[in-house]
């Protein structure tokens, strides 16, 4: 964090306890005007009457109470931006400390699993429990607790895989993440070009559309596609490029939804959870992704 946030913080932060301080201060003067102390200020609301009076004494204190116990706790657990505590204590250090304490008592369970081929592992039920449960941590928020994912975000139960369905690349891909890219051609196809690839597209797992449109499509699909899809439609798993010949579709498999995805290109990304998960851990993950579509 910088200084100049550490200031920021630090200035709210006591800022807001002088401020409490000085409105218990104002709060506590007779209000001034025709009432006395002690007598009634006029006001009356459901034969409830307001006296000029100030605040009991056992409630003030409770005020203060509570800003002594905010700053002590500044003083001895920090929160003060980057100014240390007292303690020592800070979040990040709580965190080390229990991961560390988990790792005592779970990382040669993790360890042992990891010896163990994927394929293997994944028939161990206790394993997969353990599967189960880093997936629904990392990997629901974006694949669904399902695991059947959504728009955008692959299907994990079924037999398609954009990198291909080897122990070594679900592995790969949780431990170094991945990034999916595909360029927009609007600027170099035009509106007709843009169509014209998508009808040829379509029509590539046997759906029927405009003949004129496949065809020129063809031609485009050879020039601008086939690198990464392949001549023939069925993907690239080296480049994470889809199988466009099959019924499944990543971002739809619509007119539109393919014309979307040629003319503004898509952006994927799969984050790397080496640097948390670790390799023991992604181990048992990728075994229980393996075993998702094994049930099939």
């Amino acid at each position: 964090m910088s200084l100049f946030w550490t200031i920021w913080i630090a200035g709210i932060s006591v800022g807001l306890i002088l401020a409490c301080v000085w409105l218990i201060k104002w709060t506590q003067k007779p209000v001034e005007g025709e009432a006395k102390l002690g007598e009634t200020t006029g006001h009356s609301y459901d034969g409830i009457e307001e006296y000029n009076n100030p605040l009991p004494r056992w409630w003030l204190w409770l005020f203060y109470i509570t800003i002594v116990f905010g700053l002590v706790y500044f003083a001895l657990y920090g929160g003060l931006g980057n100014i240390p505590s007292i303690l020592g204590w800070s979040q990040e250090k709580q965190w080390d400390e229990e991961m560390a304490e988990a790792e005592k008592s779970y990382g040669p369970i993790f360890k042992g699993y990891a010896s163990q081929d994927i394929s293997t592992l994944a028939t161990n039920e206790e394993a997969m429990a353990s599967g189960q449960r880093l997936f629904v941590t990392y990997c629901s928020v974006c694949h669904g607790s399902d695991a059947r994912g959504s728009k955008g975000f692959p299907n994990l139960t079924d037999n398609d895989w954009l990198y291909g369905d080897t122990a070594a690349a679900v592995k790969t891909s949780i431990m170094d993440g991945r990034q999916g890219v595909m360029p927009a051609w609007q600027a170099v196809v035009g509106d007709q070009g843009v169509a014209e690839l998508s009808a040829y597209v379509y029509s590539l797992n046997g759906r029927e559309t405009d003949s004129v449109q496949i065809q020129a499509g063809s031609e485009k699909y050879k020039m601008f596609c086939a690198a990464c899809h392949m001549p023939d439609g069925t993907g690239n798993p080296a480049l994470g490029a889809p199988n466009l010949t099959d019924k499944t579709w990543l971002y739809g498999g619509s007119v539109d939804n393919i014309q979307d995805s040629i003319r503004n290109g898509r952006n994927g990304k799969m984050p790397a959870h080496a640097e948390f998960l670790g390799n023991d851990k992604s181990h048992v993950l990728a075994a229980y992704v393996l075993s998702l579509s094994k049930k099939k």
